[in-house]
C-alpha cells in the first residue's frame, strides 16, 4: 500500500457568496466522503481573509483522487454544486510525506 497523499486547495469564494458556499459544502461533503481512496477531509475558512477556505483532503493514493473520484458521477455532482463559487478556479496540489 502507498503512503496516503495530502491534497490542498485553496479556494476564493466570491465574498458575498460565503454562507451559500458552506450550505452547498455541507451537501458536498457525503459525496467526496464516501469515496474508495478517501481518508479525510478538512475544510478552514480564513481569519484574515474570510473569503477564502482552505480544503485538505487526505486520499489513500493519488489515483484515488485524480481518477476515482474525478472521473465518477459524484464528481460531477460536487462540480455542480460549488465550482460556481470560486474566483479564480482554485490550483489542486498533492502532497507525500518526506523523511
Amino acid at each position: 500500500m502507498t503512503a496516503p497523499v495530502l491534497e490542498h486547495v485553496l479556494l476564493d469564494v466570491l465574498p458575498d457568496q460565503t454562507e451559500a458556499f458552506e450550505a452547498a459544502f455541507v451537501v458536498a461533503r457525503p459525496l467526496i466522503e464516501a469515496q474508495r481512496g478517501f481518508v479525510q477531509l478538512e475544510l478552514r475558512r480564513c481569519i484574515e481573509y474570510p473569503a477564502r477556505y482552505l480544503l485538505l483532503v487526505t486520499w489513500d493514493s493519488l489515483e484515488a483522487h485524480t481518477i476515482g473520484f474525478r472521473q465518477s458521477p459524484e464528481y460531477d455532482q460536487w462540480r455542480a454544486l460549488l465550482h460556481h463559487f470560486y474566483d479564480p478556479m482554485p490550483e489542486v496540489t498533492h502532497y507525500e510525506a518526506v523523511g
